[in-house]
């Protein structure tokens, strides 16, 4: 079996930006891991960097319509070595070197520099002979082979299905396995994978690359991006896909990525009506959305699903040692609020007393400092307040010094070299707005610093997950929450029940580290669980909502 996207002709036909991806699919199946695409303006000679054996590889793609590389290719790689501090530096191109790249790459290994060529030939010769599937596949998870029956079963019965696993839990390997039992059925079938975000597109095609066959073509679909055909697995944002579906295309198989972004009307339910006659299997690890619309009445009941407290009751998820820093609650307004109705929003300026960043470094400081091997992401408030703390951490600590701040108003290509140095481990803290809110995934987190005001149970849950997957060598996610809102305190606190209902429920298969939710000052925080244990769906409510808390006299 070859694979088809690094033959000659579907290499010519790719064009500059068709040699990157396709390298891209390649070196996943030769085993490397965090591949990332750097091409751009700027990028110092790089195309993509890639890590395999804790090395990191740089790769430089000249593609050619005609004729050889020149040494201007060589060159540009060796640059690229020493700005990515890279071990291995490889130049891909679909045709071949000529002479007086040869020789330029022959003058550098003469003086400790190796540069090794890729050629058209060899590339051909790598699809011949790398692995059908993606190389190391992982064996699936008891729940997971369950989840992926139960989907099957639903599709099969019904023509929908829903799947609702926590962040960490591998709500995409679900997916992905789901399509894999649908091409081995059915091996010329059109599959369809959606999204909002173009960037949440691109990092599903990959996903999907460890779960098909090099012989099965993937296409990506979105404004930049508008391939000759539309076979195999498409994986495409909702705009452009219902492009494509409005003149003529229809998929056997619709998965739809992060299912709360179905409303009740819009784009993503154009496209389901539209693709009616198609199998629709709907994946979340937050089911909830602000205008109330169930998701269960379009893909039914989830046929499966696991939440955080019982991933990580199971073991499936990293325990969490969590603490809510409430010392800046003023009580006067709590006696008040006990009396009188506020809104949330009126009850959130008064309640919450201001923090100073440097008290909360010092806190952070004190964290990291009992974290074996601390890898952090901070959460900020604002692009300007991430880019601060990222300054601050910097200059307040020598273990800091790389710290560096993440955040939309980067260049993409700048996110993607951050997220290569803080997976190696070169930038030790990363501080964000909601670049991690949905589809990163970096296993080793195992601090994470909350400094922004949350007002959506979806994101909490989102922003908690980057740090619950499992790692070598993790003991548990530390969190420190700098809490600005009665929400939180309410999504903690419901947390901390629910872990605790799990674990007495498994005490025989208990964690060897417990998870454990606690404020810094324990009488504020039984006076906080007291206090809102009555208000009805505070959690989720809104900013305008007035509440009524229960008197607090005779609580001490």
């Amino acid at each position: 079996m070859n694979a088809a996207f690094l033959t000659a002709a579907e290499l010519l036909a790719g064009g500059p930006a068709g040699l990157p991806h396709a390298l891209e699919r390649a070196l996943w199946h030769l085993g490397f891991n965090d591949v990332r695409v750097v091409d751009g303006a700027g990028d110092g000679g790089a195309d993509l960097l890639a890590v395999r054996d804790r090395e990191q590889w740089v790769f430089q793609c000249k593609w050619k319509a005609q004729g050889k590389v020149d040494r201007a290719g060589v060159d540009d790689l060796e640059r690229a070595r020493t700005r990515y501090r890279a071990d291995r530096a490889v130049l891909a191109t679909n045709t071949d070197a000529n002479r007086t790249a040869e020789e330029r790459r022959r003058a550098l290994a003469g003086v400790g520099i190796p540069i090794t060529v890729w050629h058209g030939a060899t590339l051909a010769e790598i699809g011949d002979r790398m692995p059908t599937d993606v190389a190391g596949q992982y064996e699936l998870r008891p729940y997971q082979d369950a989840a992926v029956e139960a989907i099957i079963r639903d599709l099969d019965a019904n023509g929908t299905s829903l799947l609702v696993l926590a962040t960490g839990l591998g709500k995409t390997v679900v997916g992905g396995e789901v399509i894999r039992h649908y091409l081995a059925r059915r091996p010329d079938a059109s599959v369809l994978v959606v999204a909002h975000m173009k960037d949440l597109v691109e990092q599903l095609e990959r996903a999907m690359w460890r779960h098909i066959a090099k012989s099965v073509p993937t296409r990506l679909l979105t404004g930049e991006s508008r391939p000759p055909a539309l076979d195999g697995v498409v994986v495409g944002t909702v705009e452009s896909v219902l492009g494509a579906v409005r003149t003529g295309y229809r998929p056997g198989l619709i998965l739809i990525d992060e299912t709360h972004h179905v409303a009740e009307t819009g784009r993503f339910a154009e496209l389901l009506d539209l693709c009616g006659d198609a199998k629709q299997l709907g994946v979340t690890a937050t089911p909830w959305r602000g205008d109330k619309f169930d998701i269960t009445a379009r893909f039914g009941n989830p046929s499966f699903k696991m939440g955080i407290a019982e991933g990580m009751a199971a073991g499936f998820l990293s325990a969490v040692d969590y603490r809510l820093y409430v010392d800046n609650v003023d009580w006067d307004v709590v006696k008040d609020a006990s009396l009188h109705g506020y809104s949330i929003r009126d009850l959130n300026r008064s309640l919450f007393l201001p923090q100073r960043d440097e008290e909360i470094v010092e806190h952070f400081r004190e964290a990291w400092r009992g974290t074996p091997n601390p890898r952090a992401i901070v959460f900020c408030q604002t692009m300007e307040h991430a880019e601060h703390m990222a300054k601050l951490l910097a200059t307040s600590d020598s273990a800091w010094a790389n710290a560096s701040f993440l955040h939309s108003g980067l260049p993409r290509q700048r996110r993607q070299i951050l997220l290569n140095e803080f997976r190696l481990g070169r930038v030790p803290v990363i501080t964000c707005v909601d670049v991690f809110n949905e589809g990163v995934d970096v296993p080793d987190v195992n601090l994470i610093g909350f400094l922004r005001v949350t007002h959506s149970r979806r994101i909490f849950v989102q922003q908690l997950g980057r740090g619950l997957r499992l790692s070598e060598g993790k003991k548990a996610l530390r969190v420190l929450d700098f809490v600005t809102d009665i929400r939180r305190v309410a999504a903690t606190l419901d947390l901390k029940r629910a872990l605790e209902a799990e674990e007495s429920e498994h005490l025989k298969v208990r964690m060897p580290h417990a998870s454990r939710v606690e404020f810094s000052d324990k009488t504020v925080g039984s006076l906080m669980d007291h206090w809102i244990r009555d208000a009805a769906d505070l959690e989720t409510a809104a900013d305008e909502v007035r509440l009524q808390f229960p008197s607090t006299r005779g609580i001490g």
